[in-house]
Order: structure tokens, then sequence, then C-alpha cells
């Protein structure tokens, strides 16, 4: 009677049981309203990444023909270049990928500061610059203790699909990502039309408009001493001399391969 009215219990009709109160009610409507919601956006979810997929797959198709393309061409260009008695000089490269191989021992303190600058801070680490005049002069300053040249596609998509790991978070607080999922790139970079891995390669690969966001997203590559070890010259000697520093150029994807 009293009581159950004190509480919000409403008393039945028939053998005098008490219903449910109302707040109990409106729970269940609440939880039930609650679910269906995560219902539709699980399902919403689901059919976008199921579209997404077939969009990826459309693009790693897309690309893969426009490099075969890009090397097709260099080589009917060179043919005619040599059948007209000329020489053919490719574009110049875009992309170097430069790896730490020295550590802190008598590094003075410009040189430590560039390769603070080119997110060089631990042996073994690696990033993708984008070639420029100043980027080159700093490489040159740095040569000693790095090893760099042009990364090719499959060094490109080999790094970022095994060692690749997203920045995500805020200055202060960033997070070590691994790329296991387009969302973690779609979340940093869909603003800028990077939304899948192989979105991230191409940008890379072709130092697209986006290359230093692209480049910044992801954290600097930590690799292994290389199989085989270094030269028997050792790190000291310049790569051209038959030791390990330097510009190797193309022969980085090698040199990468080993210690990937």
């Amino acid at each position: 009677g009293v009581r159950g009215e004190r509480f919000g219990w409403e008393r039945s009709e028939g053998k005098g049981s008490m219903s449910a109160p109302a707040s109990e009610s409106k729970k269940q409507a609440r939880d039930a309203a609650a679910a269906k919601r995560s219902e539709e956006a699980a399902s919403a979810l689901a059919a976008k990444r199921a579209k997404q997929a077939t969009e990826f797959e459309a693009r790693a198709v897309k690309y893969a023909e426009e490099y075969a393309k890009a090397e097709r061409d260099i080589v009917v260009a060179k043919r005619e270049a040599k059948a007209a008695g000329n020489f053919y000089v490719p574009e110049g490269p875009k992309v170097v990928f430069a790896v730490r191989i020295r550590g802190i021992n008598g590094l003075p303190p410009k040189e430590r500061k560039i390769l603070r600058l080119l997110r060089l801070r631990q042996i073994h680490n690696g990033v993708f610059i984008k070639l420029n005049y100043a980027t080159l002069r700093m490489l040159r300053r740095v040569e000693p203790y790095i090893a760099y040249g042009y990364p090719n596609v499959k060094t490109t998509r080999e790094l970022i699909y095994k060692r690749g790991h997203g920045k995500v978070g805020s200055p202060g607080a960033w997070n070590r990502i691994p790329l296991s999922d387009n969302a973690v790139i779609e979340k940093v970079l869909g603003s800028k039309g990077i939304e899948c891995i192989e979105d991230l390669v191409h940008e890379i690969y072709t130092a697209g408009p986006n290359f230093k966001a692209a480049s910044n997203f992801l954290w600097p590559f930590k690799l292994n001493t290389p199989k085989g070890g270094y030269s028997k010259r050792g790190k000291l000697t310049h790569f051209t001399e038959g030791g390990d520093h330097g510009n190797r150029e193309d022969l980085i994807n090698a040199f990468v391969r080993r210690m990937n």
C-alpha cells in the first residue's frame, strides 16, 4: 500500500502482486534504444568497410599500373634516345631513405642537432626524406653517421607494411600505433585524401603534395642490424671506398632488405 507507493511500485490487478516501477521501465526503454543505435552503427560501419575494401583494392591496382607504366616509359625513352644517337637522362630522385648506422660516441653538437631534425635519434632508425637543397646539405653534413639512397616501390611497400607504425595523439602524448588497420591512417590523414596503406605508400614513393604529413605520421622505422653484418672496411669508411656510410643510390634497397 503506502510503502509500495512510496518506492514507485504499482499494484497490478488480480492477486495483489506488484509491477515494476516507472523508472525501471524507462531504463529498459533506454537500454533497448541504445542497443538499437549500437546495432545500426555497427551495420553502417560494416557496410562502409566493405565499400572501402573494394575501393582500396581498385586503388592498389591503379597504383601498380602507374608504377609499371613509369618504368616502361623510361625504357622506351632510353631506346628512342639510343636510336637517335642521344643519351636519355632520367628525372632525378625525389625521395631518399636514410638509416643511422653510428651511435653517439664522438658526435659533434651540430651533427647531433641535424640527426634530431631528421628524426634519426637512435642507431638503426630509418626515415623517408624528401630531397631538396636544404635536406641534401643536411644529409651531406651527417654523411659519416648514416647510410642513405633512393628506395624503389618494393622497398617502400615492404618497410611500411612490415615495420610501419603511425604517430597518433597530440604533442607530448604521442602513441606509436601499428598500421594493422586502415582506420588508423584514415583517422589522421583522411582529410588529405590518404585513407589506406596503399595511399600512404603511393604518397611516400611519389613524393606527393602531402608527403610531409605522411612522413611525419610514420614513426621512424626501427630496423635490425644488417644480416651478414657490415662491410670489412667498417662504418668509418665511405661506401664508395668499400665502407658503409654515405650515399648508396639504388643499392640502398639491398641494404635495407638485409635490415628489414
